[in-house]
């Protein structure tokens, strides 16, 4: 069936159905990794959005058991420029577009995703709708003219109620801000307890847990408009370790005053390298994100900047001077991607460690 993808701006492009036959609107955005489809359809950090590969070829190894990010995806469209209809690999168990009808997630292949991503690129990121082709266009950017897309996405992810992964090692608490399944995977690899809690689980509530450390996830959207997590940080800094991963990263620096602004396009792949200042050493990472922490705003707080992009010298990474707390802007659980940075979740468990040798209390 012949399908329209329409922007914002007018811009339409005719392709083909695949997956769910439902109209979608959402924020177009695009991902230059190579492989990772499914990860990338099933990470949190992707809800309300509509994403495209810039990879001509997706759905070649088809859909596992193994590599999926949630349950549950909140992707609102996928866009590529040709399906797979046989994959062939060991792990497959079902096709892409079988995998899309089965979660209501609308696709269209067949359209000049390399123009898609140059528009992107120069206008930025905008609205955009999958329908029908015998759809008026205009009809359809009249729509989007008048549509607002949520900013509620971080409480359509997080969990409702918290649980336990049980472990004999350090007591963990993960605020879930839209968690990716990567992060618990580290965790449990270094035998943690991890108790994860939603993201508005309150500072005296998270201290009553007795945790080792604090781990604040990736997830999507503007950081901002999640007051009451970045309120929980500031009652929490300096008391318990904290480590930070993508809106998590975000949160941290909002929390000991400074800013975050939305990006162009954003930074979406699994080979954004990046420079670490301390160590002068280069690692590729994994990125999705479409706000960054603003470098100047890093002046007047306590905040020390640890990692840059090489790309575009954005904010990669922070600590604080004082207290026990870092994070990065990228995933170093990787899923999909380099493991160049897993690292540093052995790094969290040594400042966790160090933290109770000495008993300090930081604030």
């Amino acid at each position: 069936m012949k399908r329209q993808l329409v922007l914002e701006d007018g811009t339409v492009f005719v392709g083909n159905s695949f997956g769910s036959e439902k109209e979608t609107v959402g924020e177009l955005v695009f991902n230059t990794g190579m492989t990772g489809y499914q990860e990338i359809i099933t990470d949190p950090s992707y809800c309300g959005q509509i994403v495209m590969m810039t990879y001509p070829l997706s759905g070649n190894y088809g859909i596992n058991r193994d590599d999926f990010e949630t349950v549950t995806p909140f992707i609102h469209g996928f866009i590529v420029k040709e399906v797979a209809e046989h994959p062939s690999n060991f792990r497959n168990e079902e096709t892409l577009d079988h995998y899309l009808r089965a979660n209501d997630i609308p696709g269209i292949y067949g359209i000049d995703t390399r123009q898609l991503t140059k528009i992107i690129r120069r206008y930025g990121t905008m609205k955009a709708k999958i329908v029908d082709a015998a759809i008026p266009a205009k009809e359809v950017v009249n729509q989007l003219n008048e549509s607002k897309l949520a900013t509620n996405q971080v409480s359509q992810t997080s969990t409702i109620k918290p649980y336990v992964v049980p472990g004999r090692g350090k007591r963990v608490v993960v605020v879930d801000c839209g968690m990716k399944h990567g992060i618990l995977r580290e965790l449990t690899k270094r035998d943690c307890h991890i108790t994860v809690v939603p993201y508005n689980y309150s500072a005296e509530n998270m201290l009553r847990l007795k945790a080792d450390g604090i781990m604040l996830t990736n997830g999507p959207g503007d950081p901002k408009v999640v007051p009451e997590t970045i309120e929980m940080i500031k009652q929490v800094l300096g008391k318990v370790p904290i480590f930070g991963i993508c809106l998590g990263h975000q949160l941290l620096a909002l929390a000991c005053g400074a800013d975050t602004e939305k990006m162009k396009f954003g930074h979406r792949g699994s080979n954004h390298p990046v420079k670490d200042l301390q160590t002068d050493r280069t690692y590729i990472t994994s990125q999705n994100h479409s706000y960054a922490v603003k470098q100047a705003s890093l002046s007047g707080t306590e905040l020390k900047l640890t990692q840059i992009a090489l790309n575009d010298h954005t904010v990669e990474g922070i600590e604080h001077a004082r207290y026990p707390a870092f994070s990065v802007q990228y995933h170093p659980e990787s899923s999909p991607g380099p493991e160049d940075t897993s690292h540093l979740f052995d790094s969290f468990l040594t400042m966790m460690e160090q933290g109770k040798k000495e008993e300090v209390v930081y604030a």
